[in-house]
């Protein structure tokens, strides 16, 4: 059962702690033939308006209304099922890292896809679905976690992309603060909408740190396959030679 708390702890060593880190070595090191998660943020369905975070004890995850954290990294990810998805591991007929080719059934420009377009889904919906994946970086911690945003989020972050850019010129300059509010579809469908602020700009001190992390986690992105949106994500290390693995699926 998930305790409920305001917001997250953090440590006072803040991103800072991150000068004696190195992801890369940890994984390639210490982590040698075990699959490594990235643990999930989750984001609720039908208008909930809290995340649930795993903390120390993973039986027992936090729900919190709002977090903070780095933007260390984020792409699109598009996902089509010819037959209705229903949990597991399964890749899709036709996938997408970037968000405008699909490779798979059918493949092709996601742009102008049949299956890409508005009404080609249930309820007017898209038939592929279209997310966003973001690697963030909570303070104190020195291990990514990840949350996928849903299509009704997307808009909205993008406004908010836009204005960070713009302003800092990157997304992972800042420490962004994320909360939820309930919203409806079109159909009168009730879902959970993620929102977006800028909670302070990194130091430079804590740029420098964020940028060197934020490489290693864009060069493991792509060893991340599609998953469950509802479990962790997995990225398999070589048990011989500690390098990280393409995934499987």
């Amino acid at each position: 059962m998930a305790k409920n708390t305001e917001i997250t702890t953090t440590n006072n060593a803040g991103f800072l702690a991150l000068k004696n880190c190195n992801l890369s070595d940890t994984l390639n090191e210490e982590l040698a033939g075990l699959t490594v998660s990235f643990d999930r943020i989750k984001i609720p369905s039908g208008g909930g308006t809290v995340f649930e975070i795993l903390g120390d004890n993973p039986d027992e995850p936090e729900t919190v209304k709002e977090f903070s954290a780095v933007i260390l990294y984020q792409h699109a990810l598009n996902a089509y099922y010819k037959n209705e998805y229903t949990g597991g591991s399964n890749p899709p007929d036709c996938g997408s890292y970037d968000g405008f080719v699909g490779e798979g059934t059918p493949s092709g420009q996601c742009r102008s896809c049949p299956l890409n377009q508005y009404g080609s889904g249930k309820n007017g919906a898209k038939a592929c679905k279209n997310r966003r994946r973001l690697y963030l970086l909570r303070e104190g911690d020195v291990f990514p976690m990840m949350l996928s945003l849903p299509t009704g989020s997307l808009k909205g972050f993008t406004r908010y992309l836009t204005r960070v850019v713009t302003r800092y010129g990157s997304s992972n300059a800042v420490v962004t603060r994320f909360t939820l509010k309930k919203a409806s579809s079109t159909a009168g469908i009730g879902y959970s909408q993620a929102q977006f602020s800028v909670d302070r700009p990194l130091t430079e001190d804590e740029y420098a740190l964020i940028a060197a992390m934020a490489e290693q986690v864009k060069a493991l992105s792509q060893t991340v396959g599609y998953d469950n949106e509802s479990e962790t994500i997995t990225v398999n290390v070589n048990p011989e030679t500690g390098e990280v693995m393409e995934p499987l699926a």
